[in-house]
């Protein structure tokens, strides 16, 4: 018999019932920069938050501020500063964790994947080579190198005003 490797959080994701009432991303609107919050930046159409369930350290999402489930529902306004931010917050990210490629992307519907397909969002994942590992594929378990809070202390300089960013 082989061992088990335990990850008991991720059944908070699985289970719909665990989840809070209304939209996960919209319970970020308003809140300010802080680790608490787990949110690094906020303009008026978009903000970036660290992704609760990360699938690696540094796992962002770049979020409309509006609750839209479609890219065409998105003012011209609101396009403009969800992708300006985007690519602020893939360079950001890059020169923060030194990370040597990004893995960018959106899951439009619930049938492309998208674990909170009523609120569409852009995920930027910090890549090295080798990094992945036999885990995902022997256990279903991801190896997560730092917590959450650490994550944020090293990004937060970054995506201050006036920080390392850009």
């Amino acid at each position: 018999m082989s061992d088990r490797l335990w990850a008991p959080w991720r059944m908070q994701f699985i289970r719909d019932s665990d989840r809070p009432a209304g939209c996960a991303l919209c319970a970020y609107v308003g809140v300010e920069p802080s680790s608490e919050g787990r949110v690094l930046a906020r303009e008026p159409h978009a903000f970036v938050v660290l992704n609760k369930f990360p699938y690696a350290a540094g796992h962002l999402l770049v979020v409309p501020t509006r609750h839209v489930a479609s890219l065409e529902a998105l003012t011209p306004d609101e396009h403009a500063a969800l992708w300006a931010l985007t690519t602020q917050s893939a360079t950001r990210l890059e020169r923060a964790t030194g990370a040597e490629g990004l893995n960018l992307g959106m899951n439009l519907g619930r049938a492309a994947g998208a674990g909170i397909h009523e609120h569409l969002h852009v995920h930027l994942v910090p890549r090295w080579v080798g990094d992945n590992n036999f885990m995902p594929v022997v256990s279903d378990v991801r190896v997560m190198p730092e917590y959450l809070e650490a994550t944020w202390e090293a990004l937060c300089p970054h995506f201050a005003p006036g920080g390392a960013g850009l």
